[in-house]
C-alpha cells in the first residue's frame, strides 16, 4: 500500500522544516578556562546538514514512501579558506557506502549557518582512478593558484585476494583559481611507500615549492617513517620529491609517539610560522588523536623554534564518541585580517567543530608554554618553577 498524497506532502514538509532549522541554528561560544581558544556549543557541520536533495527522491511516483535513497554517514576533516568574504570548508563527506567525496560548505561568519553548495566537488579522474579521496588541505599559494592536496586511496594490488583491506595511500593534487573549477595534476611522486597528510607551504622557498610530508611504511603504521618531513619540488605540474627531511619526529611516551602529521598549511606571523599538527599515541582503548602546535623560523621554515609540551586540543565530552572514537583531527584553519583564527576540527571521524583564537594568543602559547623535557622528574621541575613564581606574586615579590 502506498502513502497518500497528504502523507507524502506532510513528511516532505517536516523534513524541510527540520533541515532548515538546523542550518539556521545559531552557535554560541563556551566559556574557556585555558585562555588559548574558545570552543562552541554546537558542531558546525554534521551528516544531518547534507542537502536533502542528495538523499531523497522527491518524486512521489518513484518514491511513494519518501525513503532516503542515498545515506550520508559523516562530515569531517575539512580543508578551509576565506574566499570572497565567506568562510569555506571543503568537507570530507562520507556516504553510507563508505565512499568519501569533497563538498564545499559556506558560512557568512565562520561559526554557524554553514550551507553546502548544490553539488559535491567533481574531482577529475585519469590513469588509475581514486577508489576513495579524503582529508584535503587547501593552500592559497604565492603563485596565484589555490591548491588542494588530498589523500587518494587505492587497493594494494600486491595483496592476495583474501585481503580486501590492504590499501595504498598517496598524495593527489588539484588546483583552482575560483573555488569552482578544478584542474587535476599528477599525484605527488616520492620514494615513500605511502604518503598521507601532505601539505603545501604557501610561499616559495628558495624558488621552489615546499611540502610537509609524512613518509610512511604502511597504510596504518608509520614504521620507519618517523614524523613530519620537509621537502622541495621544482614544480606542481609534475611534483617530484627527492629528499624528505624529518623536522618533527615521533618520540616515545609523548602525544605523538605512534605517528604525527601536519594539519593545515602554516600561518605566517611576525615571529614565525604557526603550525598545527595531529599526534597519535597508543592506549588500552586504541589509538588516541590530539592536536599540538609548534612554530618554525621565518628564515628557515623547516627549523622548529618553539614547541609547547603536550596537546593543544583533545577530544572532550561528546567529541569522543563517533565512528572512530577518541579522535580530533584538523586540516583547515582561517586567519582573518583582524587576527582572529578559526580552527576547524573534526571529532571522532563524524562531525565538524570550530574553535576560535587569535594570532596573538597562539604565538604567546607557542613561545611561553614550557616544552616537553621527556622525563617525569623534569615535568615536576616545570610545575615547581611555575608554582614558586606564583608564590612570589602572592607575596608581592615578583
Amino acid at each position: 500500500m502506498s502513502l497518500s498524497t497528504t502523507d507524502f506532502d506532510v513528511k516532505k514538509a517536516a523534513l524541510l522544516d527540520r533541515h532548515g532549522k538546523l542550518l539556521s541554528r545559531k552557535n554560541e561560544p563556551l566559556w574557556s578556562a585555558n585562555g588559548i581558544f574558545t570552543r562552541f556549543r554546537h558542531p558546525v557541520l554534521t551528516a544531518a546538514h547534507a542537502p536533502l536533495e542528495w538523499q531523497y527522491d522527491f518524486d512521489r511516483q518513484t518514491n511513494p514512501f519518501l525513503m532516503q535513497r542515498i545515506g550520508i554517514n559523516a562530515t569531517f576533516n575539512a580543508g578551509a579558506i576565506k574566499w570572497q568574504g565567506k568562510y569555506l570548508l571543503m568537507v570530507r563527506v562520507e556516504a553510507t557506502d563508505r565512499k568519501s567525496f569533497f563538498a564545499i560548505a559556506e558560512s557568512p561568519n565562520g561559526v554557524d549557518n554553514f550551507r553546502f553548495r548544490k553539488y559535491p566537488v567533481e574531482i577529475p579522474q585519469f590513469g588509475d582512478p581514486d577508489t576513495n579521496v579524503y582529508d584535503i588541505r587547501l593552500t592559497e599559494h604565492q603563485d596565484g593558484w589555490i591548491y588542494g592536496l588530498f589523500c587518494t586511496e587505492r587497493r594494494d594490488t600486491s595483496a592476495p585476494q583474501t585481503d580486501q583491506s590492504a590499501a595504498l595511500a598517496q598524495c593527489g593534487i588539484i588546483r583552482t583559481r575560483d573555488m569552482e573549477h578544478w584542474e587535476r595534476l599528477p599525484d605527488l611522486k616520492t620514494s615513500s611507500p605511502q604518503q598521507r597528510n601532505v601539505v603545501l607551504h604557501p610561499e616559495f622557498v628558495d624558488g621552489k615549492y615546499a611540502l610537509y610530508t609524512r613518509p610512511q611504511d604502511g597504510f596504518i603504521e608509520a614504521g620507519s617513517g618517523g614524523g613530519i618531513a620537509f621537502a622541495l619540488t621544482e614544480c606542481m605540474e609534475n611534483a617530484v620529491v627527492g629528499d624528505e627531511h624529518i623536522i618533527d619526529s615521533k618520540r616515545y611516551h609523548t602525544v605523538y609517539e605512534a605517528k604525527n602529521g601536519q594539519g593545515p598549511a602554516p600561518l605566517k606571523t611576525s615571529e614565525g610560522w604557526l603550525h598545527l599538527a595531529h599526534g597519535v599515541r597508543h592506549t588500552a582503548a586504541g589509538l588516541r588523536y590530539v592536536l599540538y602546535l609548534f612554530m618554525t623560523a621565518l628564515d628557515d621554515v623547516s627549523r622548529i623554534i618553539h614547541k609547547p609540551a603536550g596537546y593543544f586540543l583533545a577530544p572532550e565530552g561528546d567529541e569522543r564518541i563517533g565512528d572512530v572514537s577518541n579522535v580530533v583531527f584538523c586540516n583547515g584553519w582561517i586567519a582573518d585580517d583582524d587576527g582572529t583564527v578559526y580552527i576547524y576540527y573534526a571529532s571522532s571521524d563524524t562531525r565538524m567543530h570550530v574553535a576560535t583564537s587569535s594570532i596573538a594568543q597562539l604565538v604567546d602559547y607557542a613561545k611561553n608554554t614550557p616544552e616537553d623535557r621527556f622525563f617525569s622528574a623534569l615535568s615536576v621541575e616545570n610545575i615547581q618553577k611555575l608554582t614558586k613564581k606564583n608564590e612570589r606574586i602572592a607575596h608581592g615579590k615578583a
